[in-house]
Formats: C-alpha cells, structure tokens, sequence
C-alpha cells in the first residue's frame, strides 16, 4: 500500500471529534473502497445460501416417491426451512447487533453447512424436515447478515450497488440449480443427495475464505469505538485514492445515531422503528407467499398439469437465467433512481408475469413469463433488502432486517399451504392467481416506504 496523502494525514488527525466523523469520511468516497475480493468472499455465501434454497425444488417430487409419502408431506421441508430462517435470521441478526458482523457471517455459513450436508444424507421424510429447518437456521443468518454488512461498509451513493452485486451472486445459485439438477435428479436415484451435497461443500468452503474481513465501522461507531471504525475508513480511503488517483470530496455532515443498546430489539419497540417493523413485516410476508410459492413449488404444480419433471426443468431452466439478469441490472440502477418506486414497478411486473403463466400456461408462455417474473425477483429482491436495511438504526440494523425479514418469511412457510390449497380448489390457474395477488398488494404497501436512495443510513434511519 502506497503511503498515505497529506489529506489522510490530516483527517486521520480531525477523527474522534464526533461519533459520526469517520462515516462522514466512508460516505464521501465515490468509489469502492476495499480490495474486490471482499465482495466475491461475501458473494459467494449468498449463492450457497440461495443454492440451498431452490434444490428441494426440484427434488421433492423424487423424494415424495423416495420416501412414499405424499407432495403435501415432504413439502413440510420446505416449511420447517423457513420456520429455521425465522429463528436463525433473528438469533444471528442478535449476534451481529451486539458482538459484531463478521462473527455472524462465520456462524451463518456454518450452520447452513451443517444442515444442508446432513440433509443430503436423510433417510426419511421426518429427518428431511428436522434437518432442513436446521439449514433453514443459517440461510435467514446470512441473508440478514450480508444485507446489514454490505450496506454497512458500502459508501452513501454506493450502497444499493454494491449490495446488488452480492445479489446477483446469490441469484447465480438459483440459475444454476435447475442446469445441475437437469443432469442429476432424474437420472441417478441418489442425485437429489448429490445437489443437496454441493451447497454443504460450497459453505464449508466459504467459511475458511471469510477470514480477515473488516469490521463494519458504523457498527464500531454504534459500540462507542471510534477510533477502530477510523481506523477502518482510513484503510479505505487509501484504497480508494489509490484506484482514482484523486483526491477525495469534503466529508458532508452526518448525524449522530443512538449508541448501542443492551438489547438491540427494545430501540425497534419505540417509534418511529415500530411502525417500520410493521410495515416491512406485511411487505415481505405478502410478498413471500407468492415468492416461494414460485421458487420452491413450480416444478410440481407443473408437474400436477401434466408435464414431466424432466420438461418442467427445462422450462425452468430458461426461466432461471432472468433471476441472475435482473440482478445484474440492478447494480447498474440502484443508486441512480428512488429504490422505492423502483420495487413497486418490479412487483407489478411480477403481478403481471403470474398471472399470464396461470391463464395462459403452454411451454413458451412458461419459459418466456417464466423468464420475465424471475427477472422481477432478481430486480426486486436486492432493491428490497437494500431498502429494508436503511429504515433501522445501527444499533438494531441486524436486527431490524431479521426480524421483518424473517417474521415475513412466515409467509413463505406458509407458501406450500395457500398455493397447494389453491390448486387443489381452483385449478393450476388460481394457483397462480394467488401467487400474482401478492405482488400487487406488497407493492402498494412499498409505496409508503420512506425517501433513501444517495441519503446516509444515518440520515434515512433518522428521518
């Protein structure tokens, strides 16, 4: 690393004058501010984590057979998944509020391992549940922690960017599920064994590559530990001189959060955090139910329609690529429009795609809205997080996102119930219908979200 600048010096002299001095300096920087690294190490959790998530998609069917038991049965994995993401989001997001981002990104990782691995080796369907609730633990820890951490280190105007990029690396583990679970599942008895097997190794491996990360400075701003977080932004501000060659802008004022708190969940109890909490619990509960009904129930309700298991993965297979699109484009618009109006178009969208796939199903109809409702989800998903985030206050950031994050995922665990049920009463067309109802309402209630794109989290979480 090049000696630090005349500037550096001197505004490593000025921090410790407020508890917002060095975020006032990460803020300005226009750049990304840490070696690139950073972002595929982190990256590379979300897309064993999201991997995990769509794997008993396309095994269910098979393992129903397996097992001999019923779809609706082994479908409780898919619930008893979410159930552990609730719980895990909201423990490690606990974790992450009072001893520190990167011990949570390490347990995340852990746990998920476990239990993906101990997955792939069940041997009915009761041990199915058991152990993916226990890989449901430690993906809710890593969506909640990667969302806080990301948007925690990234810049003001950088935030919603960045963090995109980390999910677009998680919406590569969706899209390339059905390519290998193409080749596995219905071929070999033991294939589904084997997808389930890859996420295990993929996380144990991520776990050791986490090592060295930095710490998130708001957090050590939040602990009272000044010039730690000073420390940290010093490291990338010289980072980021280096790549520009430049010197960088005036830091702007930033405002004085709360310090942290004993119990980071009793500073989201007081207003205005509560109605926050609230809000952002329907959106994501609203939106979850048709979300996995989507990502975890398409294969079979394809398949209850008539077509094979072997085509539904092929059409999913197109379908899929416009998770991993969506998300891409997303890093390029984040931080260019208000993400508010941004999430609610895309949820139209999705509202829109649904709903032709459920009155119009044929193979094209399904690969190209196929196409397009994934593409909502990889441009929603990211935005939402983002968005999510910057409604809480360091002090209970973590906490903030797992609880409405992970109390909305009561909606996905209760996904299987209300779609199966749907197309039980109503055909493979209501099925969809209630799938696509969920994008219009959560949409509507993303409108009465706060103004926070370019903003500080400071400013957004204090307006």
């Amino acid at each position: 690393m090049q000696p630090r600048s005349n500037q550096a010096q001197h505004e490593r002299s000025r921090s410790g004058q407020g508890r917002a001095d060095p975020l006032a300096r990460l803020d300005r920087i226009p750049v990304w501010p840490y070696e690139r690294r950073l972002l595929w190490i982190v990256g590379a959790g979300y897309f064993f984590a999201f991997f995990d998530i769509v794997t008993i998609s396309f095994a269910l069917p098979v393992i129903a057979q397996q097992f001999h038991v019923s779809k609706g049965t082994v479908s409780l994995s898919v619930t008893s998944s979410l159930v552990g993401y609730i719980i895990g989001a909201f423990a490690d997001s606990t974790i992450a509020d009072k001893w520190g981002r990167r011990l949570s990104l390490a347990i995340s990782v852990s746990v998920f391992s476990i239990g993906t691995a101990l997955g792939a080796i069940s041997t009915n369907a009761v041990e199915l549940i058991i152990f993916r609730f226990i890989s449901g633990l430690g993906i809710g820890a890593e969506i909640a922690a990667v969302t806080t951490y990301l948007g925690e280190l990234s810049p003001a105007r950088l935030r919603g960017r960045y963090t995109s990029w980390a999910t677009t690396a998680a919406y590569a583990g969706f899209a390339v599920v059905p390519f290998i679970a193409r080749g596995l599942v219905p071929t070999f008895a033991s294939g589904w064994r084997v997808l389930f097997g890859i996420g295990a190794v993929g996380g144990v491996t991520i776990l050791f590559m986490r090592r060295g990360l930095p710490a998130s400075p708001r957090w050590l701003v939040a602990q009272g530990r000044t010039e730690e977080a000073a420390e940290v932004v010093a490291e990338a501000e010289d980072t980021a001189r280096e790549a520009t060659d430049e010197a960088l802008p005036p830091p702007e004022p930033v405002p004085d959060e709360p310090p942290a708190e004993r119990f980071p969940i009793a500073a989201l109890l007081r207003a205005p955090m509560l109605g926050r909490v609230v809000l952002f619990v329907a959106i994501w509960f609203i939106y979850y139910v048709g979300n996995y009904g989507w990502l975890t129930l398409a294969p079979t309700l394809f398949v209850d329609k008539g077509y094979s298991l072997a085509d539904s993965t092929t059409y999913l297979i197109v379908s899929g690529i416009g998770f991993l699109a969506g998300a891409y484009a997303t890093t390029h618009f984040s931080d260019r429009l208000e993400r508010k109006y941004t999430a609610a178009t895309f949820a139209g969208a999705w509202t829109i795609s649904l709903l032709v796939i459920g009155l119009f199903v044929s193979p094209a109809i399904i690969m190209v809205f196929g196409f397009f409702a994934s593409v909502t989800v990889g441009l929603l998903v990211p935005l939402l997080y983002t968005y999510t985030a910057e409604h809480f206050s360091t002090n209970a950031r973590a906490t903030g996102v797992a609880l409405t994050d992970g109390l909305g995922h009561v909606g996905g665990a209760l996904a299987p119930l209300i779609v199966l049920g749907a197309n039980t009463a109503w055909g493979f067309s209501g099925a969809f219908i209630v799938m696509a109802i969920s994008g219009a309402l959560a949409g509507a209630l993303i409108l009465l979200g706060i103004r926070a794109t370019g903003r500080s989290l400071e400013t957004a979480a204090t307006t």
